[in-house]
């Protein structure tokens, strides 16, 4: 404690040199095992070359908000998010410091990247027979792809969430998939815990899965993964992507673009274009609110079409 104690800190001091200072102490409350990594590298590879050099005080709401518009540019969603979060952390550290009297990135951390979506792009979203041309394709490197794509989008699960589905999460008298944990390779090994969002859901076995889930389920037994690679190693995005070579599998198909998360949203359109009320599809994404839910939802020309139809039949019966 007394080391940790500085009365003397300089009022003056950068952000790098206070991110040095303070060590990990802005990861405090986050999961060491997956999330931190994924913050210490926000801060490393985009906060610290943006921003480093500045001092703490002198970093205002606006360089903040124009360090976002660069970094929406160059990095991925999951990348944008992680870096505004670990930017957040250390500046709420300074503020605890009395460095600042308000973290400027506080203002900020609300402010969500959204990919614009084009109707170019919505086309792009797979339909279940694309999906079926993607398994296929993926199969020819091991079946095991093929399978978890399968699972990924009928399941509308996460990578992680079907790593760590078990052989007795298939309920069959009840047609049922439960999904209670995600698994992953994380910090010192194999990482099990609950889902995002910490609470367990329910996912319905449609038709289309129906046949993979009977061959991974049958004369198993209960508590063996229900899928694993072909090292028998836990299947990571990274690994799907590597093994398959995933974009140039997708652009072949019409699909640039897609990553494989988009088959997680994939599903959830279908449950939504298919009638299933927006609340029931949240629950089975495991969301907490119908706003999320409904930013993962691209409806197409299809939805459109049905509506008019039943428009004009309201409208005959006037």
């Amino acid at each position: 404690m007394r080391s940790s104690f500085n009365p003397t800190l300089d009022p003056l001091i950068t952000l790098s040199d206070y991110a040095s200072l303070i060590g990990d102490r802005f990861l405090r409350g986050v999961d060491m095992t997956s999330t931190a990594s994924g913050y210490r590298a926000g801060l490393r590879l985009c906060v610290l070359p943006t921003l480093g050099h500045v001092r703490i005080r002198e970093i205002s709401v606006g360089a903040v908000d124009r360090c976002i518009d660069v970094w929406e540019v160059e990095h991925s969603p999951s990348t944008l998010k992680n870096t505004i979060a670990a930017l957040t952390r250390v500046l709420d550290e300074a503020a605890r410091d009395e460095l600042i009297t308000r973290n400027p990135a506080r203002d900020r951390s609300n402010r969500r990247h959204r990919m614009q979506v084009t109707p170019k792009q919505i086309q792009q979203m797979p339909s279940p027979t694309d999906l079926e041309r993607i398994a296929v394709a993926c199969a020819e490197a091991h079946q095991s792809y093929s399978d978890h794509v399968m699972l990924s989008a009928f399941l509308a699960a996460r990578t992680s969430e079907v790593a760590g589905l078990l052989v007795r999460d298939v309920d069959w008298e009840n047609g049922v998939v439960a999904i209670e944990r995600q698994c992953f390779p994380g910090t010192g090994g194999l990482s099990v815990k609950a889902p995002k969002g910490r609470r367990a859901r329910l996912v319905p076995i449609i038709e289309p899965v129906a046949p993979v889930l009977r061959r991974l389920t049958t004369q198993r037994r209960r508590n063996a993964p229900l899928l694993r690679g072909p090292r028998g190693d836990v299947i990571t995005t990274a690994a799907l992507r590597t093994a398959t070579g995933w974009d140039e599998l997708v652009t072949s198909l019409g699909l640039q673009g897609l990553r494989l998360h988009d088959l997680r949203h994939s599903g959830a359109t279908w449950f939504a274009n298919a009638g299933v009320p927006i609340h029931v599809v949240s629950d089975i994404l495991g969301h907490a609110s119908v706003e999320t839910t409904r930013a993962y939802l691209h409806p197409d020309n299809s939805v459109l079409r049905a509506a008019a139809r039943s428009m004009n039949q309201h409208f005959l019966r006037q």
